[in-house]
């Protein structure tokens, strides 16, 4: 199974989110093609209502846990209640990779 819907079951599975995506990010940094290591997840549920944005990161973290201390080198969370979902839009996007890009070796 990939990296991708691997996030997606155990994330799926533990907020019960009313919505989720998950992108690979992976090509936008420097590494081999298809590492599946750069991902960027939002998440809505309502679980969320009670905790504050740590809180929420630390869940999601938890919950990754076996991913992060492996294949996945970095992970943008994006946690919200469908209250802040709603209100905001939309997730923000992802900013450029700034460093060890292949260009940056002389």
């Amino acid at each position: 199974m990939s990296m991708k819907k691997t996030i997606e079951e155990k994330l799926g599975t533990r907020f019960q989110p009313e919505w989720l995506e998950v992108l690979d990010e992976s090509h936008n940094h420097n590494v081999p093609a298809g590492a599946e290591s750069h991902f960027r997840v939002t998440v809505v549920s309502d679980g969320f209502a009670e905790q504050n944005l740590l809180a929420r990161h630390r869940a999601i973290n938890a919950t990754l846990a076996d991913e992060l201390a492996g294949q996945v080198h970095a992970l943008a969370i994006h946690a919200y209640t469908p209250q802040e979902w709603q209100a905001r839009n939309g997730t923000p996007e992802s900013p450029p990779c700034l460093g060890g890009g292949k260009a940056d070796r002389g």
